[in-house]
């Protein structure tokens, strides 16, 4: 369980009206301007785009695309797209599965169709909601999806079929038992009609001078009005701001929720001491470590890709944070998901630091002294010198304490880090993903050579597909931790921890739970009964 460490009171707002606008701040940008598409707009081919090859070097402004491509939306969109551009099934306030565009659907017996029956209701634009509309703009939401993680995980899809005027059927070329949970991602919502002016959701979202207004769409209203509509109804006023905006507009009562918290602005929370009641964390799986951006110089070897692996202090890294109960991890797969056997597990768990340290010292040297033999061949006038390596990481307060720590544990071993400049290429590069289902097979995908070319297994990707097509559970977790033991020893993946995501709520503020997901739906937060105080 995830807690602040420290204890102290703040202001915070009281005696809102129940009646009154939720105000929210979300860490982030600002998603463009009312249109907010979810996806491609109506207008583009149905083919897949061009995209930048796995290869491309990440910069320091730009870390978490490396090697596996860009997601369509930015997390801060999240919330806001769900909630006004709906796909065929949505997530409630625990992340669990609810209907949305579709009110029902079936799965047939083997696993490779899934049969969707449209709810009978209307775009927000008061035309009616059709099949053939819905699988038209899904096909252009797949299309655009092509060549970003997400899309990686919906290649199973071979057609989008109208089977009727309210019933589509979706067929797979084999079994993906997270296609509903993948279908409820923002970037999977429907944006239908020539100019994407068909769209539909349980609220809708209109500029109002410095903020959004939300509001749930009346039971009477086209749209996806909530069945049943909930007995109190609150606004919701958002409003899209840097971390430290946000934080302070909480600090002072300004804000009654803070959206969108990561590892990156923890410390602008932990700083100003919150109440334990006000920081809340999500339960969140995911990949948090550093990617291996090229496989050259120090880097080529995988040996030497391990003795990084090594010389990290993962504990005093989490404790630096001020957060207990924040997992450290030497391992891709955060442990417990379904797929994981336990058959892995963390790595050098029988060395102390200092005996890792040791080991990864002394293949720092031997690389040393092998370009210096190799220096002294070609009659070079260069002496040997120490690796030195460049790392892109986001702007921020927990970016800082990050590298500082990574700084010093590879000095320990010879190897100076240095951050990169904005816009520079890198050789490592942050990774700080949120799994989009709680699986083995999700982290096994992102590393695998289809998504990370630079460094991989193509052992673990025979021993991923051969666990895909398995039809025995048993072997298939058997292949799972084979698949995850020969891409840990490519090492061109360094796990550092779980991926973080926080929350501020004030007391009086009824609808957010902790979800798996680590972004929140806005309807529970606009239907929720305040509790006033």
């Amino acid at each position: 369980m995830l807690c602040a460490s420290a204890v102290l009171m703040l202001t915070a707002a009281c005696g809102r009206s129940g009646t009154d606008a939720v105000d929210i701040s979300v860490i982030g940008p600002e998603p463009a301007p009312a249109a907010m598409p979810a996806t491609a707009p109506a207008t583009a081919p149905a083919t897949a785009p061009a995209t930048a090859p796995a290869t491309a070097p990440a910069t320091a402004n730009a870390p978490a695309r490396a090697a596996q491509g860009a997601d369509l939306l930015d997390p801060a969109g999240f919330p806001a797209s769900a909630a006004t551009r709906a796909g065929l099934v949505g997530f409630d306030a625990v992340g669990r599965l609810v209907p949305a565009l579709a009110e029902r659907w079936i799965v047939t017996d083997d696993g490779l169709g899934y049969i969707f029956r449209l709810r009978d209701a209307q775009w927000s634009d008061g035309a009616p909601i059709t099949g053939p509309d819905v699988a038209a703009a899904l096909r252009r939401a797949l299309a655009a999806a092509h060549g970003t993680p997400i899309g990686a995980d919906l290649a199973a899809i071979r057609n989008v079929r109208v089977m009727a005027r309210r019933v589509i059927e979706i067929d797979l070329d084999v079994a993906q038992p997270d296609l509903l949970t993948l279908l409820a991602q923002p970037e999977l919502a429907i944006v239908a009609g020539p100019r994407g002016q068909h769209h539909a959701g349980p609220m809708d979202l209109r500029r109002e001078g410095s903020h959004w207004q939300a509001r749930l769409v009346p039971p009477d209203h086209p749209g996806l009005p909530l069945v049943p509509p909930p007995a109190v109804s609150r606004p919701l006023a958002l409003r899209f701001q840097s971390a430290q905006a946000a934080v302070d507009r909480f600090a002072v009562g300004k804000a009654d929720l803070v959206l969108g918290g990561t590892f990156d602005s923890l410390p602008l929370v932990t700083r100003i001491a919150m109440a334990r009641g006000n920081l809340h964390f999500d339960p969140v799986a995911g990949l948090f470590g550093l990617d291996v951006l090229a496989a050259r110089g120090f880097l080529a070897d995988a040996a030497n890709r391990e003795a990084l692996a090594m010389a990290i202090d993962r504990d005093g890294l989490v404790a630096a944070f001020g957060v207990s109960g924040w997992q450290a991890t030497t391992r891709m797969v955060s442990a417990g998901l379904d797929g994981d056997s336990g058959a892995v597990a963390e790595r050098w768990t029988d060395r102390t630091l200092d005996q890792r340290r040791a080991a990864a010292t002394e293949r720092v040297g031997a690389w040393i002294s092998a370009r210096g033999k190799a220096n002294a061949g070609a009659n070079s006038s260069a002496g040997p010198s120490a690796p030195v390596l460049t790392l892109a990481l986001p702007a921020g307060a927990g970016a800082d304490i990050l590298f500082q720590r990574l700084h010093d544990d590879f000095a320990a071993i010879g190897v100076t880090l240095l951050r990169a400049a904005k816009g520079q290429a890198a050789d490592l590069a942050l990774i700080d993903s949120v799994a989009r289902y709680p699986r083995a097979r999700w982290f096994l995908e992102r590393l695998s050579c289809a998504s990370h070319r630079q460094v991989c297994s193509e052992a673990g990707d025979s021993a991923l597909q051969a666990a895909m097509r398995s039809g025995d559970a048993a072997a298939a977790a058997d292949l799972l931790a084979q698949a995850e033991g020969q891409i840990t020893m490519a090492n061109g993946f360094i796990p550092l921890a779980r991926p973080l995501r926080w929350s501020l709520v004030h007391g009086s503020v009824a609808g957010l739970v902790p979800n798996p997901w680590g972004w929140h739906a806005l309807p529970p937060l606009a239907g929720a009964d305040s509790g006033n105080n």
